[in-house]
């Protein structure tokens, strides 16, 4: 056999090993479900726990070959973005997210995403806003004017709560010098002296504020009055108080008069509904593991499903809330089961 022929024998033999190997990994992968939830920055709650639901998923459903990793992201805003390009097929979203989203108001002003589905309450967000000893004066978030703040990443959740949160306590970027960076970057820059606070949204205890008092930074949480709170659910009703308790971090001697809001577990109504179902009953089913994941994860509970979710369950996740017993408000009945319900009546007709 001459070299030319012998090359195009081997040419011919490399394509069809090459095909073989395309067809082999497509067959590998047929019946397997692979799924990504979308987070926010590592130094928060949202990913840890993104990631450990993700791991308690997986094993839990094995054999089903269900797959689901976390990715981390910019927060809520980009969540919704991932979802709707389906980069994602999952995402923690802050209620308030969530609900500007459906109802399409302020970051989401003429623009409703309507697609958008809740699977459940996950842990409450709480407020965590640090500032350095030196700018201290009040002790609340009056104290934040006229600092080096961050506000959180640049389109996150983080900036646009916080945002709202400030203009109930009459400050606004105008008033600050506002710095967009994730939590463990804005304690690095606390710590380094280039900054004077900043908001860090999280469950408790959050890593990152554990690390400010943990490393020594001269800081500290703000309180949030009830004058504040109200102020600022008259801006957008979303937050409730929630008070970090003594010792909950590293030399933090008295509680914390803070407020939260619910975070929650999303999709879209184009995941189908065995699929959601599936992970739901997963969830909770799975309680132990689940709890295992992060302290916040202790708040994830049948109990908690629906609280402070303002927008409608996918249909997948209120089958098996119907099926447990779980009372479900009109406002979250999916559209999808209205459909059905009125299509079904008119059968019945």
């Amino acid at each position: 056999m001459n070299s030319k022929r012998f090359k195009l024998l081997g040419g011919i033999l490399g394509i069809a090993l090459v095909v073989t190997l395309a067809v082999v990994g497509k067959n590998a992968n047929e019946g397997k479900t692979f799924l990504s939830v979308a987070t926010a920055s590592t130094g928060g709650t949202y990913y840890p726990i993104g990631v450990g639901l993700a791991n308690v998923w997986s094993n839990a459903l094995k054999e089903q070959d269900v797959h689901v990793t976390g990715q981390s992201s910019a927060g809520s805003i980009e969540n919704i973005d991932l979802m709707q390009k389906n980069e994602a097929q999952l995402s923690i979203l802050q209620s308030l997210m969530a609900v500007e989203a459906w109802e399409g108001v302020r970051n989401f002003a003429g623009r409703p995403y309507k697609d958008l589905r809740s699977i459940s309450m996950l842990w409450p967000n709480v407020e965590h806003f640090v500032l350095m000893d030196n700018k201290l004066n009040s002790g609340n978030l009056s104290d934040i004017g006229a600092t080096r703040y961050s506000v959180g990443p640049q389109a996150s959740g983080t900036e646009q709560s916080t945002m709202i949160i400030l203009q109930g306590v009459q400050l606004s970027k105008k008033n600050i010098d506002p710095e967009y960076l994730g939590y463990g970057d804005t304690i690095s820059a606390m710590r380094d002296g280039r900054l004077d606070g900043g908001a860090l949204p999280a469950g408790v205890p959050a890593s990152a504020v554990t690390d400010m008092y943990a490393s020594g930074v001269r800081a500290r949480l703000l309180d949030v009055t009830d004058e504040q709170l109200e102020a600022i659910n008259e801006v957008a009703n979303s937050w409730f108080r929630f008070v970090i308790a003594p010792d909950t971090y590293p030399n933090q001697k008295q509680a914390v008069n803070t407020i939260a809001q619910p975070n929650i577990l999303t999709t879209t109504r184009f995941l189908d509904e065995k699929t959601v179902y599936t992970l739901t009953k997963a969830m909770f089913e799975n309680l132990d593991a689940v709890h295992g994941v992060h302290s916040s994860a202790k708040y994830i509970s049948l109990e908690n499903a629906l609280k402070g979710v303002g927008v409608p369950l996918h249909i997948g996740a209120w089958r098996y809330y119907r099926e447990v017993g779980i009372a479900i408000p009109d406002e979250l009945t999916p559209p999808e089961a209205k459909t059905l319900a009125d299509t079904t009546t008119a059968q019945r007709g």
